[in-house]
C-alpha cells in the first residue's frame, strides 16, 4: 500500500507539472475561507462506509446534472462547492444550463470533461482539482470498480461517493438528498426538501390510492428523438414506476426485468396503449435537427406540439387507442434523473385521469419548488400534450 500510494503521488505530481491548470483551478481558488472540517462516515447509495472532511467544500460532479441538487441544497452559490463536473448538462440541457450561467457567470470558467452517465471519470481532473469527494451515479460502479479508480483515488486521500436517481429512484432519491445535505453540512435544508416531495407525491398516491380508477395502458418512448430505434422503453423502474404512481399501467413493465430496455413495434401495437408519453429534450448538441421535441425551461410549448405530432405516425401507435384518441405527450426527459420526479408523477396524472385531477397544478408545484429551494426562476415549458386536456 505505501509502494502504491507513492506511485500515485508520483503520478499526481506529473500530472500536476505537464499538463496546463485548467481554469476552473483558479476558480476554486478564488473561494472564501471554507468552514472548518472533521472526518465524518457516511454510508453511499451502494451501501460502502466512507470518510469525507465534512462540511464538503470541494466536489467533483461525476454528472453534471447533479447541480439539480447541489443547487437546491446551496441555492446562495452553489458553484463555490464545485471544482469541477462532466459536460453532460451542457449539452443535454442546454436551457437549464443558461438559467445557471446567467445566474452565476463564473460557470462558464468551471473545469469540465467529458464522459458518460456509466464510465469512468476524468481521473486527471480529480488529481488536479483535489476535491473533498467524488460524486459517481450508481450504474458508474462497475467501470469504477474494474478500473480501480476509487482505489487509485482512495490512494490520494479522495474519496467517491455513490449516488442514484436513474437506477431506483423512487428507493434511492431520498436517501441521496439526505446524504449529500449530510456531507455539506445542509440536513435540516435536505429534510425540507424531502417533505416537499413526499407531499407533492402525496397529492397524486393518495387520490389514486383512495378513488382506484381504471388505470390506462401506458407506453413510455424513451429519449425520443435522440434516437431513430423505436420502441425504446422503461420497464418497472424510473418512469416506469411514475407511470403507475400516477395512476397508469406501464406497458414495459409487462415485458422488461430492467430499469431500460426495448420493445419492437408489433409489441407495442398489441399492447394498445391509451397513452403515449415520448421523454424528449432540446437535444441539438447530439442530433442537429432531430425529431427530439424542444421540453424544458422555457421552451415554446407551440414548437414542441408541433414535433410531438410527428409520433402519432409512428407504425408502432398504428391502430391503437392513443393514436385514435391522439393521447400524445411529450415530457421533459430529465426528470428521470433529477430530484425533480415529483413533477412528472403529478403532470401524468392530470393526463391519465384528468377529472381526478383538474385541480392539480405541476406547474405551479414545480414554480414553489423552484421559489422555495432554487437559485433561478421557474420558465414553464417542460411538458406538451396533444389531447384534448393539454398541459
Amino acid at each position: 500500500m505505501t509502494e502504491r500510494r507513492t506511485l500515485l503521488g508520483s503520478i499526481a505530481m506529473a500530472v500536476l507539472l505537464t499538463l496546463t491548470v485548467p481554469s476552473g483551478l483558479a476558480l476554486a481558488e478564488d473561494k472564501p475561507a471554507a468552514q472548518a472540517q472533521a472526518p465524518l462516515v457516511v454510508t453511499d447509495i451502494a451501501g460502502r462506509e466512507v470518510t469525507v472532511q465534512a462540511p464538503v467544500q470541494r466536489i467533483l460532479l461525476g454528472e453534471g446534472r447533479q447541480l439539480y441538487l447541489i443547487a437546491s441544497l446551496a441555492p446562495e452559490n452553489p458553484l463555490s462547492r464545485i471544482v469541477a463536473w462532466r459536460n453532460d448538462l451542457i449539452e443535454a440541457d442546454p436551457a437549464t444550463y443558461a438559467q445557471y450561467l446567467m445566474a452565476f457567470p463564473e460557470l462558464a470558467g468551471l473545469t469540465t470533461f467529458k464522459g458518460q452517465e456509466d464510465s469512468l471519470i476524468d481521473i486527471e481532473s480529480a488529481i488536479i482539482q483535489k476535491p473533498d469527494v467524488v460524486l459517481l451515479n450508481l450504474e458508474a460502479m462497475r467501470a469504477n470498480e474494474d478500473a480501480e479508480y476509487v482505489e487509485k483515488l482512495a490512494a490520494l486521500d479522495i474519496p467517491v461517493l455513490y449516488v442514484d436517481f436513474r437506477h431506483m429512484p423512487l428507493e434511492n432519491t431520498d436517501p441521496t438528498i439526505r446524504l449529500l445535505g449530510k456531507i455539506m453540512g445542509r440536513e435540516d435544508r435536505a429534510e425540507e426538501i424531502v417533505a416537499f416531495r413526499r407531499k407533492a407525491m402525496a397529492e397524486v398516491t393518495d387520490v389514486i390510492a383512495a378513488q382506484k380508477p381504471e388505470r390506462p395502458n401506458v407506453f413510455i418512448e424513451r429519449i425520443g428523438g435522440y434516437s431513430e430505434e423505436c420502441c425504446l422503453t422503461f420497464g418497472p423502474e424510473n418512469f416506469g414506476k411514475y407511470v403507475e404512481l400516477a395512476g397508469g399501467h406501464n406497458i414495459g413493465s409487462d415485458f422488461l426485468p430492467a430499469t431500460f430496455g426495448q420493445l419492437n413495434p408489433e409489441q407495442v401495437i398489441v399492447s394498445n396503449p391509451e397513452h403515449v408519453v415520448v421523454t424528449s429534450a432540446d437535444w441539438e448538441a447530439y442530433v442537429p435537427g432531430g425529431r427530439w421535441i424542444p421540453v424544458g425551461p422555457g421552451e415554446d410549448t407551440e414548437n414542441a406540439r408541433e414535433k410531438l405530432d410527428w409520433y402519432t405516425t409512428r407504425n408502432a401507435y398504428a391502430g391503437t387507442e392513443a393514436q385514435e384518441k391522439q393521447n400524445f405527450h411529450g415530457i421533459w426527459h430529465q426528470f428521470y434523473n433529477s430530484p425533480y420526479d415529483f413533477v412528472a408523477v403529478q403532470q401524468m396524472a392530470k393526463w391519465f385521469h384528468p377529472e381526478l385531477f383538474a385541480d392539480l397544478d405541476p406547474d405551479e408545484t414545480f414554480a414553489d419548488y423552484h421559489r422555495r429551494f432554487l437559485p433561478v426562476d421557474y420558465l414553464p415549458g417542460y411538458a406538451v400534450s396533444l389531447s384534448d386536456n393539454p398541459s
